[in-house]
Order: structure tokens, then sequence, then C-alpha cells
């Protein structure tokens, strides 16, 4: 690997790593379809702020619009792609002519993005990975950043699943980013994710709230440990075996299916603090499509093929499309039209 880096979808996630990665001395380029966030870093580069401490990074990024990278007259040796999921496909069919033929892509973004991911620009040049680092944005070229370096973990794999020399060297250089593992399981633990983010992100976006108050209302926790349980239950039909995330340890994933699941979350929402704001509840207040199609969504085709039910994802993922769709606004209130939806399956 010569070194030459980019960043494709430079959101909260990616600019935090771009930053991270520049300030490491990476010669790295961040690219985004945002005109303005582009334009904001091309004058005054990146600014993360720690909203745990108030510290800030002021890094001084090279950002390309996507319009430029025809411009360019070199290949990436690596791509590490933080968009949102249901930008992949078009993003790496963008991406593959500037990737060298031994280059590879990062995969840091929610879902099972690999098994898109892999057919277009080969298997070989895929490298699956799971994130844990919250962050927010609005303001272009500004970013709060919830998880400080302590907090933030990373995992890369191989999909074959084997060690080698550059997964070995892409977790040194992410390490710059937070905490950094390689496994031998990627597909375990990026369904470990899966299953993680399907249990809370949807019901904070439905009902407007932060992630962390899940966490003090009884129903709630009780609706999310449902929502992990039939995510689980998908997962391990299809031959999915869980994976320690979040750096826990393999004594953590020992006890029952419910108590994983609730040590899961309580090990994520204690990571990422009460300032966390994920982003579908981000996306509903900018008016934006969310990932749920490809979270909760997901689970619920998957379930279909391991002939699984999975009414619970499905009635969360109706209600986040009705919130797309103009139809509903994330508030508490839409709690009452949850139950509703759940009644007849608790019965």
């Amino acid at each position: 690997m010569k070194g030459n880096m980019a960043i494709l979808g430079t959101g909260s996630i990616g600019s935090s790593v771009g930053a991270d990665l520049t300030k490491a001395g990476h010669n790295i380029l961040l690219i985004d379809q945002w005109p303005a966030h582009i334009e904001a870093m091309k004058a005054d580069g990146l600014r993360i702020v720690m909203t745990s401490s108030g510290d800030e990074l002021h890094a001084p990024v090279r950002a390309l619009h996507l319009c430029e990278v025809c411009t360019l007259q070199r290949q990436f040796d690596i791509v590490f792609l933080t968009a949102k999921s249901y930008d992949t496909r078009w993003m790496v069919e963008f991406i593959k002519p500037y990737l060298e033929p031994d280059g590879v892509l990062v995969s840091l973004q929610n879902s099972l993005n690999d098994e898109w991911i892999a057919p277009i620009i080969g298997y070989e040049r895929d490298i699956g990975g799971v994130v844990e680092l919250s962050a927010k944005m609005f303001e272009p070229g500004v970013v709060k950043r919830n998880t400080d370096h302590s907090h933030t973990w990373f995992a890369l794999g191989e999909l074959h699943g084997r060690v080698t020399p550059r997964l070995q060297k892409l977790a040194e250089i992410l390490s710059a980013a937070g905490r950094t593992e390689v496994t031998t399981n990627i597909w375990g633990a990026k369904w470990t994710k899966l299953v993680v983010n399907c249990m809370f992100m949807a019901v904070c976006g439905v009902l407007g709230i932060l992630d962390w108050e899940v966490t003090q209302n009884p129903q709630l926790l009780e609706l999310c440990i449902k929502l992990g349980r039939e995510s689980m239950h998908v997962g391990t039909t299809l031959g999915y075996r869980l994976e320690p995330i979040f750096g826990m340890s393999a004594e953590d994933f020992l006890g029952s299916t419910d108590e994983v699941l609730k040590k899961n979350l309580m090990a994520l929402i204690s990571h990422i603090g009460k300032e966390s704001l994920n982003c579908i509840l981000q996306d509903h207040m900018k008016g934006r499509r969310s990932e749920v199609e490809l979270l909760n969504g997901l689970v619920v085709r998957k379930g279909k093929e391991a002939k699984v039910p999975t009414p619970l994802n499905e009635a969360i993922a109706s209600l986040d499309k009705q919130i797309e769709q103009g139809i509903l606004k994330p508030d508490r209130s839409n709690l009452k039209m949850l139950e509703n939806l759940i009644a007849p399956i608790s019965s």
C-alpha cells in the first residue's frame, strides 16, 4: 500500500475519521455530495468538537466535490466508505475506477453492506468494518462528536475470516481515530451490531428522543429487548455467529439472550453519552431518508428468508416510513400508535 487514501461520504462519521487520519499525517482526500460542506472544508478545514470536554480539533483537510473526482490523475490504495447504506451501490460503482487493482474498500457503515459491495469490486478488495462512533453534524464543516477516542471502537475483518498483513496494516491506520481490533468473524460482528442498532435507533427516531432515554423507561427498554430478540433469532437461524463488539469480552456474552442483548445496549449507550442523537433521528430532523429500511427492514427481509416472524421490526419500520412520507413527525405521542401496532403481537 502506497498510502493514497480517500474518505467517501463525509458526514459526521466520515468527517471525524478523516480529521483524525489527517492529523496523524496520512495522505487522505475527503469526498462528498454536500456542496456546502465541501466548500466549508476547502475554506477552513474541519472542526471536530468533543461534546464531553469541549476540546476542538481543527484539521486542514483536503476535500473534493463528487464532480471533481474526474480530474484526479491517480488511484487510491484505500477507500473508507462512510456514506449512508442506501447510497452504497452507486457510490461503490462511482469510486471503482479510482481504486487501485490491488486496492481495498473498507465499509465503515451500518447494515450488511458488504453483501452488495463485494459483487461490484470483488470479494478480494472488500474489507468489512464495524463502527462505534457517535457524532452529529448540522452545520457544514463542523462536527459535534460524542464519543472521544477512548470510547470510539472499530472492528475490521477480511470477508474470508483470515487475519492478513493488509488487515493488520489497516487496523494500525484506523487506530488514529479510535480503538481498533481485527476479527476472524466480521460477518458475525456486523450482524451483532445490526441487532443492537435495530433495538433502539428506529425507536428513538420515531419517538424523537435521545438515545439514553430508552434505558430510562422500562416499557421502552422491554421493547428494545424484544426487537433485539427477534433480530438475533433471524441471525442465528441464518448461521451468523454473534461476536463480542464495542470492546466487550467473550465473558460479556455469557448468559441468557435477554441478558446479552441488554448488556450490549447498555454498553453502547454508556459509551455514546447523554448528548447522542442517533442518525435516524438526525435524518428525520433534516427531512432526509433514514437507514431503517436497511436495519429493521433488512431484518424483516432476512426473516422471511429464514422463515422467522419479525412483527416488531416490521411495526417500527412501518412507523419510520410514515415519518419519511410526512404522515407523522418524530414525537413521543407516536408511542401510543406503536403500542397499538404491538398489542396484537403480544396478545
